[in-house]
């Protein structure tokens, strides 16, 4: 009864914390022409809800492309229409067609934000609790640490909550596939995560372990017998799912061509703004963009990203794991966000879901890595008036989990999972890397305060006026590549033991 009484004041705080950021300004806000995201996903509605379904991925004379045009797959779609009757229901003036673009009001912007708090509290946040307290290893306390600190994520409630997105609902889904092959349910797993592939296209970051761990589940099972019977149920349950998904799309192949076009636009280029991948910051010392043409760099982008996901691939191919899986689906996704063709900022947090899973299991770098992925999206934060907002949740998050979690008494080379480091550093003296590993999270932290404090107090030079914004970028591309690397270390070295969990419960 007590554990439950804390999960509930975790996830009431966990709300208390997202309202109290969607009382602040959002996307685009009174910014004309075009606005911003939270435009795109009122327009959204106002299209789903006025025009016939075949006229929502075409360019026609009520449906102008270039103003906020669809590029989700078909469940955003539906999400849009749903909402949109309820917005109707309230006042008509919200989706009216044409003459709705560009609505602002507060009983407006309250009907947006509650229907994004009203997704989370049906899809994202039931699956965090869950995760929490059937998956992690510990006492009730430890896991309900862990719930608490993976609901205070910072990114994804400001993106979510100040920027405007829906990016809980394919989150949430992606999250309730890992639980569901973590408890055994694997066809269930399969409908969850094609339900958040069918929400947003970008959930194709974790589509690669989620293939490798059910395939090599089923080759462990025999490739005849339960193991082929089980590939036949996940199959038949991708082909069911997808079908019925895109159903009102496949009477007319032209109809689901055109769907397919809008969610993979390749005529955008390499990237567009300052983004903390490998391709944006090579761009400061080689202008890719200009060296080689649009195809070659398409080619470039998708061999460099299946060469980086591969190792890890293969590693949960051949040993499918839980625990592989969880290293796996980060490792697969901060390959897509270093080396992948078109990648936003916010889809870091693509890779920051798989991070929030390995909280209670490498504390200090998981930290580590969320700090830095909010971080990344300063830019885009300081655009839409975030700052205050960015900096509260941003400390109340570093100083609640590190204290919660005992991140800086739980990083001894043993619990770090170094030790394979040793290794690849034969040739040099015995080093102690649990001490280094702690200054450079100290000095990390330092960096990305003094670079958030510059980038709002000073004025850049008028020769150089991306300069705060591109060293943001660099800054953060680091240390993704760092974690990278150090994910993709622990993958490989030895089985995952319950020791030091036990140790510290």
């Amino acid at each position: 009864m007590q554990t439950w009484t804390l999960v509930s004041l975790s996830v009431l705080l966990g709300v208390v914390v997202r309202w109290g950021v969607s009382l602040n300004s959002y996307s685009g806000a009174g910014k004309s022409p075009m606005f911003g995201d939270y435009e795109a996903q009122r327009h959204w509605q106002e299209v789903t809800y006025n025009l016939p379904l075949q006229e929502w991925y075409f360019n026609t004379t009520d449906n102008d492309l270039n103003y906020w045009g669809l590029d989700y797959p078909p469940l955003t779609a539906y999400h849009s229409l749903i909402c949109a009757y309820i917005a109707k229901t309230i006042n008509p003036e919200w989706v009216d067609l044409h003459k709705s673009r560009g609505y602002e009001s507060p009983a407006h912007k309250l009907f947006m934000r509650a229907t994004v708090l009203v997704a989370d509290l049906l899809i994202y946040i039931p699956a965090v609790v869950l995760y929490c307290l059937y998956l992690t290893d510990g006492s009730s306390k430890k896991k309900v640490s862990t719930l608490f600190c993976f609901l205070l994520y910072p990114g994804l409630i400001l993106i979510d909550y100040g920027h405007f997105q829906y990016n809980g609902v394919s989150l949430g889904f992606a999250l309730w596939g890992v639980l569901a092959l973590g408890l055994g349910w694997d066809v269930f797993g399969s409908v969850a995560f094609c339900l958040a592939l069918n929400y947003k296209q970008m959930e194709l970051y974790h589509a690669l372990p989620f293939f490798c761990y059910l395939l090599g589940k089923c080759i462990k099972l025999g490739p005849m017998g339960r193991g082929l019977l089980l590939l036949v149920r996940i199959a038949s349950t991708v082909l069911v799912t997808f079908a019925i998904c895109w159903l009102p799309f496949l009477s007319d192949p032209s109809q689901a061509l055109q769907v397919v076009r809008r969610i993979f636009p390749v005529a955008r280029g390499l990237f567009e703004d300052k983004v903390a991948n490998a391709w944006c910051s090579l761009n400061v010392l080689i202008k890719i963009r200009s060296i080689l043409s649009g195809d070659s760099q398409i080619y470039l982008s998708s061999a460099c990203t299946l060469l980086a996901a591969l190792p890890s691939s293969v590693r949960l191919l051949t040993k499918p794991t839980f625990w592989q899986f969880k290293l796996a689906l980060a490792n697969s996704s901060l390959a897509f966000f270093l080396f992948s063709y078109q990648v936003h900022e916010k889809s870091i947090l693509l890779a920051a879901l798989p991070a929030c899973l390995l909280l209670n299991d490498l504390p200090l770098t998981v930290i580590w890595f969320l700090q830095a992925s909010t971080f990344s999206m300063l830019p885009l934060f300081l655009k839409d008036g975030l700052l205050v907002p960015y900096a509260v949740t941003s400390m109340a998050f570093l100083f609640l989990s590190v204290y919660l979690l005992s991140a800086l008494e739980r990083c001894s080379e043993e619990e770090l999972r170094l030790e394979a480091y040793h290794k690849l550093l034969f040739c040099l003296p015995k080093l102690d890397l649990a001490c280094i590993v702690r200054w450079k999270f100290y000095i990390s932290i330092a960096l990305m305060a003094g670079l958030s404090f510059v980038s709002v107090a000073l004025v850049p030079p008028p020769h150089l006026p991306d300069l705060f914004p591109v060293l943001v970028s660099i800054a953060a591309f680091l240390q993704f590549w760092g974690v990278f690397l150090y994910f993709n270390i622990v993958q490989f070295s030895g089985p995952h033991t319950r020791k030091s969990q036990k140790k510290n419960n």
